[in-house]
């Protein structure tokens, strides 16, 4: 697919149906005088539902389809005949996306699971019809409910990529080329910086027919939790990896500087990232003899585990796979749900405009008249509805 086609960052208009009217129907038929009320219940309005599909790795299907209505439920006609219920408007969304109030920043939810099924909007419950109201003293009630109004709301969705290991370095660290060289994944390669713009998912396979996600991201600058170089844009995306590759160049002036201004990064953009396993792989290595590799090592960090490899020869590649592998599969590196912070409304505007999402997708409904005479005319108490009925 072409490298535009990497939509991580949507906003969206959602709106629930409304509740259909109850009839005021009266029972007329021959040789039965004074029938009585048999007005019928009117329908649930439409949902607005995120189903999880794993064969979306994108939100580029909801970028041109910005409106998403559900179903209006019909009015209840004669013989206690319900009406039909609003048609729910499923949005399918790639697993890993999460859900935010446009206008507020407030965390709403956030699908994982292929399948997974979340109600955004509920559709308003439909109005009683008026056979409901008849008791001994009010035997032919001529009023009904009307039907619960829609809900509507604008809201932000953000990818964040699943993955069991993500790939974190400064620009033309070699990322890319060692997803390229451990998976069957073909991510652009070139030698100049941030030839990488946009996320890619590679599957490594491993022994005994086993295999784990690895995820590349563009590379991080100092000051990227500030929004230098490509900014939080894609940090996002490695919040969900259970392990994090840091990569640095064998050739770089202190590595072990340059693995502190990476972690320094990570823990400005969201504190919890230091709670994650890490593992230090130092790229490039086919240039350095023992030697020069000793006089490295002890000036390593020593709590995080380091393997020298070269993606083009292939040195180190199966001990660092080794590594990968014992540290996913820790007892103490279990993934634990992620906390969601809400947005800081703030910032929220600048970070629409730069993301390009900054538009008005407000949509405006018009009432039919009757609706409205019957939401001004009818009263009722909170008791009238029936809580089983959706």
């Amino acid at each position: 697919m072409a490298e535009s086609n990497f939509v991580d960052y949507v906003k969206i208009y959602c709106r629930s149906g409304k509740g259909g009217r109850g009839s005021t129907h009266m029972r007329r038929e021959k040789y039965i005088p004074n029938g009585g009320p048999d007005g019928g219940d009117g329908g649930r309005g439409g949902h607005v539902i995120l189903r999880g599909n794993r064969n979306y790795w994108t939100l580029l299907h909801l970028r041109y389809d910005r409106h998403a209505l559900a179903g209006h439920g019909e009015s209840g006609s004669k013989n206690r005949s319900f009406g039909k219920d609003g048609e729910d408007k499923i949005i399918e969304v790639p697993c890993g996306t999460v859900v935010y109030n446009a206008e507020t920043g407030e965390y709403i939810c956030d699908v994982t699971e292929h399948g997974q099924e979340v109600v955004l909007l509920k559709g308003g419950r439909g109005g009683l019809g008026n056979w409901h109201f008849k008791t001994a003293t009010r035997q032919a009630p001529r009023f009904a409910q009307p039907g619960e109004p829609m809900q509507e709301m604008t809201v932000i969705m953000e990818l964040k990529l699943l993955a069991d290991v993500g790939l974190v370095g400064f620009p033309n660290a070699g990322k890319s080329t060692l997803l390229a060289s451990v998976s069957a994944a073909k991510p652009k390669i070139a030698n100049y910086p941030f030839t990488t713009l946009e996320p890619n998912l590679g599957i490594v396979s491993y022994r005994d027919s086993k295999s784990f996600v690895m995820a590349d991201i563009p590379g991080i600058i100092e000051g990227a939790s500030a929004g230098k170089g490509l900014g939080l844009r894609f940090l996002r995306h490695i919040e969900r990896n259970s392990l994090l590759l840091f990569m640095v160049p064998a050739d770089s002036d202190d590595i072990r500087k340059e693995y502190e201004i990476l972690l320094n990064e990570l823990s400005t953009f969201n504190p919890e990232m230091l709670d994650k396993q890490r593992v230090l792989a130092i790229t490039k290595s086919d240039m350095l003899d023992q030697e020069l590799m000793d006089e490295i090592e002890p000036t390593l960090p020593a709590n995080v585990p380091h393997v020298f490899i070269s993606s083009i020869t292939g040195m180190g590649l199966s001990v660092l796979k080794d590594i990968l592998w014992e540290e996913l599969n820790k007892d103490s590196n279990k993934i634990e749900a992620i906390v969601h912070r809400p947005k800081d409304v703030s910032k929220l505007q600048q970070e629409l405009k730069d993301m390009g999402e900054d538009e008005d997708l407000s949509y405006e409904y018009v009432e039919d008249d009757e609706d409205v005479e019957d939401l001004e005319d009818f009263e009722y108490e909170e008791e009238d509805w029936e809580d089983d009925k959706q």
